[in-house]
């Protein structure tokens, strides 16, 4: 994808340099059964906090969704970083993975800017912040292995650019394209942040029982998959030949089912949370394909749309 040429994004903050030692280690840290869940659940993107809160679901029962709260911050939020021009300017110049990031999102706040606008509504952009291995949210600890994640709390995207390796290394995802995608997935949960749709969705799922709260997430994550393909559509003169591709092949990575039968051997449709493999790429697809936020009904149409 050819953004070399773009803006970086002001809307950035680094949490790089700070050290948060333990947080959240009583989560990951030991082992028996949390690297296990750990190896199936938090390997892909998607709102900060559900991994957790998966985790305890699984072991004291009852629906994970129900447990996050409208805007109430579920976990420890430790010192977060501030936004300005300069911090920016510095967090986006550390690494070329870092600019890229900062380009990505830079173009999800005039894309999204201008189709609110069509609508007649204002777009507030959501801000990005760089993390490594440890940093804390508004939705608590931010652990690389939860993968990058949208914190509806303090309406922040949170990114280990490490993430991108995982992709190509673990997942055989290469390409600049497949990393955009993992951002405009998520500006796609703060769009439907922005829109109601993401307080009404927990709200409902607070009433539901797990399978149903999970099949609820699966028709939010689907959502912002193809929200990332329409911030595409409407970015196609600067993608290249393969791009679109290498995007389908990322959403294939990380659906669910490919996801568990890879780290246990076995699926559980009802445990899903994200959507299987043809879910994610289709969605994605009709996003790419179609440009119309409208098109992105997945509460109106199902995950099979």
């Amino acid at each position: 994808m050819k953004l070399d040429d773009y803006r970086t994004s002001d809307n950035v903050g680094d949490e790089r340099d700070q050290n948060y030692g333990g947080g959240g280690g009583g989560f990951g840290g030991g082992g028996g059964l949390f690297p296990l869940l750990f190896g199936f659940v938090a390997s892909r993107f998607g709102i900060g906090g559900i991994v957790v809160l998966i985790i305890g679901a699984l072991i004291f029962g009852g629906n994970p969704m129900a447990l996050m709260g409208g805007g109430q911050n579920a976990l420890p939020t430790g010192n977060q970083p501030t936004i300005s021009h300069d911090g920016a300017a510095k967090a986006c110049a550390a690494n070329a993975a870092s600019k890229f990031s900062c380009q990505v999102l830079a173009s999800t706040e005039d894309t999204w800017s201008a189709i609110f606008q069509q609508e007649g509504r204002q777009y507030t952009p959501t801000a990005l912040i760089f993390y490594s291995r440890e940093g804390s949210s508004g939705c608590g600890a931010a652990q690389s292995a939860m993968g990058p994640f949208y914190c509806p709390n303090d309406k922040r995207v949170y990114l280990d650019t490490e993430f991108y390796d995982e992709l190509q290394n673990k997942f055989g995802v290469s390409g600049n394209f497949a990393q955009a995608y993992v951002i405009a997935h998520e500006v796609g949960h703060h769009v439907q942040d922005e829109l109601g749709t993401l307080a009404q969705a927990t709200a409902q799922q607070r009433d539901e029982s797990t399978k149903q709260g999970n099949a609820t997430q699966v028709l939010i994550e689907l959502q912002a998959d193809c929200y990332a393909g329409v911030w595409a559509a409407h970015n196609r003169d600067r993608i290249e030949p393969g791009d679109v591709e290498g995007g389908l092949k990322a959403a294939h990575a990380i659906g669910d089912d490919t996801l568990q039968q890879e780290a246990q051997g076995r699926v559980v449709p009802d445990s899903f949370t994200h959507g299987t493999s043809a879910e994610r790429m289709k969605w994605l697809k009709r996003g790419i394909d179609s440009g119309d936020p409208a098109q992105c009904d997945t509460f109106k149409v199902g995950a099979d749309g």
